[in-house]
């Protein structure tokens, strides 16, 4: 494990209780809507960097299937006792994905990834998805990468974002959308949302 990941995990470990209060009240349900109807009904989902697991409980509430996993291990308990999913515990770069999934929701989780690594952890995550299912992932919005606060970030824009799906196998891009910050009092920061989607006759470049 790297240091910006054992770092980043272990914010998450000392300010969990906070981080959930923080991010309990945000309004995910719309862009939770518009990946569920992306996905046949009751289909599975893996909730990819779960935090409390506030996500994973809607998407149960919709009555689709759900596999949950996070990096820090107080953040499974939280999302464990939240949803009583049994969280799985591992770095993106060890948990092995249990699909096919119809879907992949990755909100707000892998921005903690360095950029050189994102194109083969989204690639792995993209080949356990059924051929046509939804990977949805979102990034702070900007170019900056780097230790903030903690945390390690990694931005994207439109073009990060293009050229990062661009380079990932069988993965392509359907849509950007740039939203605000849903979280009370933080309507000032932007987020960059892709919509992708998994086709296995499809080719990227290099």
């Amino acid at each position: 494990m790297d240091e910006a990941t054992r770092e980043t995990i272990s914010y998450y470990d000392e300010n969990a209780k906070r981080f959930v209060a923080d991010t309990a009240g945000a309004r995910m349900g719309e862009l939770q809507s518009k990946f569920a109807s992306m996905l046949p009904k009751g289909g599975r989902i893996l909730d990819l960097g779960c935090g409390s697991g506030r996500d994973s409980l809607a998407f149960l509430k919709a009555g689709f299937k759900v596999d949950a996993m996070d990096g820090s291990a107080a953040m499974c308990r939280a999302a464990h006792a939240l949803t009583s999913l049994p969280v799985a515990h591992a770095t993106f770069e060890d948990y092995e994905p249990q699909g096919p999934y119809d879907g992949i929701w990755a909100c707000s989780s892998l921005l903690h990834v360095p950029s050189a690594k994102l194109p083969a952890i989204i690639g792995k995550y993209a080949g356990a998805l059924k051929s046509g299912g939804a990977f949805y992932l979102s990034f702070k919005y900007g170019t900056f990468e780097g230790m903030r606060h903690g945390r390690w970030f990694t931005n994207m824009d439109e073009e990060l974002l293009r050229s990062l799906v661009a380079h990932v196998e069988g993965l392509r891009l359907n849509e950007i959308e740039v939203t605000a910050d849903v979280r009370p009092g933080r309507a000032g920061e932007i987020w960059a949302n892709a919509w992708s989607e998994f086709e296995s006759d499809v080719r990227s470049y290099s």
